[in-house]
């Protein structure tokens, strides 16, 4: 039994030193030290040896095991060293090469207008405010005077999710929150932006989804005349002191009256770029204003629409395809 361990000592250390792979030194680990492996296998002998030479080959045996996995450690080391060595080679990085500059981002147009829109309209002492783009039917309609079943909500095909939420069709339901959240309390001096939603077929003028700025002003006193005054400042600001604007009389159920507001391009005439008026009494009185004491104006501004103009994009669609060669062209605006 002890030359057996001897010879087996000296076979598997051959074999361990030869080992040209850590795959091949675990199939050796296996065929030595394993549950069905030959150190094993010797061991199962023990039960045939004289009583008393049973603990002088057990301590031999486990000086074996105790050789062998220390020389299998070893080896194992030794041979993730030369794995990882190899991948160094492999690997190795010619410093000498120019490396690759990275190109800086830049915003992105639609957010060039909102920022260029909210500059403007800070600096005429306008607060920004925010709301969920997933909204109630009472906030997005009820509220707004559009309830059930009236048939302005077929101009806004929704998104719905329940027969009581949706997407957001327009930005106005933020008009309605804050009014809630200042509780009668004046003046209101807000604009909106934000991600709309509705059911449409995208083509070069028309999107699915697309981003408006909603304005609103309660106090008292407020008039007609002092809504011209800030659409004719913000268009001016956007577009030059000389474009020329109009107002059209329109239909809104939230605003009475209503209009919607152009602006003379030399190349494409009279475009229709927002629509405005009055906030309704119906409103102004849901939200907790009393509308014979307080009155309003609001706006709502498609922001795709002023980029078009403003840039000549000649296709919606641009703005949500992600293709750098479009993009790259707002670096330095």
């Amino acid at each position: 039994m002890r030359e057996r361990l001897e010879v087996l000592k000296e076979e598997a250390t051959s074999v361990i030193h030869q080992a040209q792979s850590l795959d091949e030194l675990r199939e050796l680990k296996v065929r030595y030290l394993g549950k069905k492996g030959e150190l094993t296998g010797v061991l199962r002998g023990m039960k045939d040896l004289p009583p008393e030479e049973r603990p002088v080959i057990g301590s031999m045996a486990n000086e074996v095991r105790g050789y062998l996995e220390e020389l299998i450690a070893g080896k194992e080391k030794e041979l993730e060293e030369a794995v990882l060595q190899e991948q160094i080679n492999r690997e190795v990085i010619d410093v000498s090469l120019p490396g690759i500059k990275p190109e800086p981002g830049t915003l992105h147009p639609l957010q060039l207008i909102i920022e260029q829109v909210e500059d403007i309209f800070v600096g005429m002492g306008f607060e920004i405010a925010e709301g969920p783009e997933v909204e109630t039917d009472q906030f997005n309609f009820e509220m707004l005077n559009l309830p059930k079943g009236h048939p302005a909500r077929d101009m806004q095909d929704s998104f719905y999710i329940t027969p009581e939420i949706l997407l957001r069709t327009h930005t106005s339901a933020v008009q309605v929150r804050t009014l809630l959240e200042k509780e009668g309390q004046v003046p209101v001096r807000i604009i909106a932006p934000g991600k709309v939603y509705r059911r449409d077929d995208d083509d070069a003028t028309h999107s699915h989804q697309f981003t408006q700025i909603e304005g609103l002003v309660v106090d008292s006193g407020v008039s007609m005349s002092e809504l011209n005054g800030v659409l004719l400042t913000i268009i001016e600001k956007m577009f030059g002191e000389e474009t020329e604007i109009r107002l059209r009389p329109s239909y809104f159920p939230f605003t009475e009256p209503s209009v919607e507001v152009d602006i003379y391009h030399p190349e494409k005439g009279w475009v229709e770029i927002l629509g405005a008026g009055m906030v309704h009494p119906y409103v102004l009185e849901k939200a907790g204003y009393n509308p014979e004491r307080y009155s309003g104006f609001a706006f709502g501004i498609g922001v795709e629409r002023i980029a078009m103009l403003k840039y000549d994009i000649d296709d919606i669609r641009h703005f949500y395809n992600n293709d750098l060669r479009f993009l790259r062209q707002f670096k330095n605006v």
